[in-house]
């Protein structure tokens, strides 16, 4: 299921994945804070909770941005109505020997765009700098054919166990 993802991921060899988990996440706001509660649960069953405070922030931003600038819709719905279609957004952590990969899916085939702003003091439009200063790598991957959409994903490198 999450070969496509891998496709546009940092070469990384497959024989080392040690564990892979994916969250749907409909479209609303509150699915920010599923998607937290989702990477607390995961991380910790991984024994990664160290990382939580990172790879949270991280996946809130991309998660913020799948909700608010790839849904076809000009925002999310709001928490009282039922989304009929499959969910539009999903959240895929994975975990290799020394990386663990944070990765967004939504619909849009749109480059995610870095804003230049100098005004650190500003609400909004930070959050892919953000996650650039807080992973050690991160990218995007058009998806083609009837999968559509694109994957947006940040790679953290972890210390081995001692």
């Amino acid at each position: 299921m999450l070969e496509p993802l891998r496709q546009g991921l940092p070469p990384l060899d497959p024989a080392a994945v040690s564990n892979a988990a994916s969250c749907a996440l409909p479209a609303r706001y509150e699915a920010v804070r599923e998607a937290r509660r989702f990477t607390r649960r995961t991380l910790d069953q991984w024994d990664l909770g160290d990382r939580f405070d990172d790879v949270c922030l991280v996946v809130s931003e991309l998660v913020t941005n799948a909700l608010r600038h790839a849904l076809p819709t000009a925002a999310p719905a709001p928490a009282v109505r039922v989304c009929e279609q499959s969910p539009p957004v999903r959240l895929n952590l994975m975990h290799w020997t020394g990386r663990l990969v944070c990765a967004v899916r939504d619909p849009s085939q749109e480059s995610p765009v870095a804003r230049d702003t100098d005004d650190f003091s500003a609400e909004s439009g930070r959050g892919l700098f953000l996650v650039d200063s807080f992973s050690d790598s991160w990218g995007w991957h058009p998806f083609a054919g009837s999968l559509g959409g694109k994957v947006v994903w940040a790679l953290f490198r972890l210390q081995p166990a001692e």
